[in-house]
């Protein structure tokens, strides 16, 4: 009987779908019931994290795989009228999986089929279910003096980037890849397809870091490309503790966020753990939008203490330096960066923290034998300063901009499916976020909401509490978020586009300032 009312359900749905959408391409074509033999090869091809590829792991009751703005509109109608959520998908590398599970009914909207790439004059319009690697390659196939700031993980989806905010190792130069966004397209709640003109200033400010999701479904973005230098510079230099990392990485916090904005200097920390050796391992990976004679001067006369030789300067083009930053060989065909499968897929946990004041040596030092005794999660510190320092905290929603040295990523990933395995890696991960708490931000203490991290709150009550809204809410947006709020009110009164750490409604908002 379970098994013929699902069948009766999924008819029912599907008659709503193409009752709502072009007859071509069928929509029938891009949707994936779990009777369907794609429905768990399509559901499982963009999940990044494999804590959410479990038997227990909620499951849509169907994926619509939209090649046409007519398939997103009529998901949003049918969605409505089955009361039914929907997680919206491009890359599939939220850290939580918030873009394709759910505790409600629900089902998912997988934007990988929008994915074109137009590169033209010194702009592109890309579509959100390209990855960032898509959008490099094409760039790179129309200049050799163009690039654009975004992550150095050509996997993730131009989506969920760009509506987070979107930070790389441009982003000293240029800011985050939002402060280079110019235009966008996106089908609002009543199935109206809206540009930036037709949007409104308010909400085309809220989708550039606030998290596109809660708004709509953005189909596409136009970006303004950057200039770049034909030769640009890299370098991985690896430190460990016997090689003096405490003062190195001292320095680091001095100088990171201050030096020349075409450098910037990834740090990232790892606890070594051998048999006869319990030590911390560092590895300082530079990107310097010039050549390495003069990444080598400036490096002498300001970071002496990491030791940087002219031997150790690469050059190389820019798109080159993607793959660099990728772990890929030099030399590797640039066609990897359509590959839109990571080289390995992991059980991970990610969480992020600011930094404001540099930390001490002592205090260093109690860290890395924090980092050695719980033995697996690790940092990587992200310089900010530059073009970050120069843009107002409101210009966009995301507002870690002036006063923070550097970001913070803490991560842990294991190899074991299980409760044990996951219980274990989660304890240690949160142990060592806890044991930062005087060294960060504070009032609040922030996040990057591109980092999701449901440990600093959810969406509990309905998906729609302002009261519960409020605590992750002030850590990704600080005092963005009562205008986010607003927007959300205006453009989905009734909060159909919720899930765990959506913008809640003004509604909500009232009823907890009445009470």
């Amino acid at each position: 009987m379970a098994n013929s009312d699902h069948l009766k359900q999924n008819k029912t749905i599907l008659q709503c779908l193409t009752d709502h959408s072009i007859a071509s391409p069928s929509i029938s074509s891009v949707t994936f019931f779990p009777t369907d033999p794609s429905f768990t090869s399509t559901l499982q091809s963009n999940i990044r994290n494999l804590r959410f590829t479990s038997t227990t792991t909620p499951k849509p009751l169907f994926i619509v795989v939209p090649s046409h703005v007519s398939h997103i509109q009529a998901s949003i109608i049918c969605c409505k009228t089955h009361g039914l959520e929907m997680r919206i998908r491009s890359g599939g590398h939220d850290y939580d999986g918030l873009s394709y599970v759910s505790k409600a009914p629900f089902m998912i909207i997988d934007l990988f089929n929008l994915r074109s790439v137009i590169v033209d004059n010194g702009t592109a319009w890309v579509e959100s279910g390209a990855t960032l690697g898509e959008l490099f390659y094409a760039i790179s196939q129309k200049s050799k003096t163009h690039g654009f700031p975004a992550g150095v993980c050509p996997t993730v989806g131009v989506g969920g980037h760009f509506s987070g905010g979107g930070y790389g190792n441009m982003m000293r130069k240029f800011g985050l890849s939002v402060d280079n966004v110019i235009d966008a397209k996106l089908v609002d709640v009543n199935g109206n397809v809206l540009d930036r003109e037709s949007m409104g200033e308010d909400l085309f400010w809220a989708i550039k870091g606030g998290g596109g999701a809660s708004f709509g479904i953005i189909i596409s973005w136009k970006i303004k490309l950057v200039s770049v230098p034909e030769i640009v510079t890299v370098f991985k230099i690896e430190k460990t503790l016997e090689q003096g990392v405490t003062d190195i990485v001292h320095k680091w916090q001095y100088i990171a966020d201050k030096i020349d904005p075409n450098l910037f200097i990834r740090v990232v920390l790892l606890p070594v753990n051998k048999k006869h050796l319990q030590s911390i391992k560092a590895k300082f990976i530079g990107l310097f939008l010039g050549k390495g004679q003069e990444l080598s001067s400036l490096m002498n006369e300001a970071f002496p203490e990491l030791g940087l030789s002219f031997d150790q300067c690469i050059e190389m083009s820019w798109i080159e330096s993607i793959l660099f930053w990728s772990n890929y060989p030099k030399g590797t065909s640039l066609d990897v960066l359509l590959d839109r499968q990571p080289q390995q897929e992991k059980y991970l946990k990610k969480k992020s923290d600011y930094v404001q004041e540099p930390i001490s040596k002592e205090n260093l030092e109690g860290i890395w034998n924090k980092m050695i005794e719980l033995k697996r999660p690790a940092l990587t510190l992200n310089p900010y300063g530059g073009k970050m320092s120069e843009i107002s905290e409101f210009e966009t929603p995301f507002p870690h901009r002036a006063g923070n040295i550097y970001k913070i990523q803490y991560s842990v990933t294991w190899k074991d499916d299980g409760v044990e395995a996951t219980g274990r890696s989660l304890d240690q991960i949160r142990k060592l976020y806890d044991y930062m708490t005087p060294y960060v931000s504070k009032s609040p203490r922030s996040s990057y909401l591109n980092y999701r991290d449901v440990d600093i709150g959810i969406n509990e009550n309905g998906n729609a509490s302002y009261s519960e809204g409020v605590i992750w809410g002030r850590k990704y947006f600080k005092g963005n978020f009562e205008r986010l709020v607003q927007v959300k009110s205006k453009v989905d009164p009734g909060n159909f586009f919720r899930y765990e750490q959506s913008i809640p409604c003004l509604g909500s908002w009232k009823s907890i300032t009445a009470e």
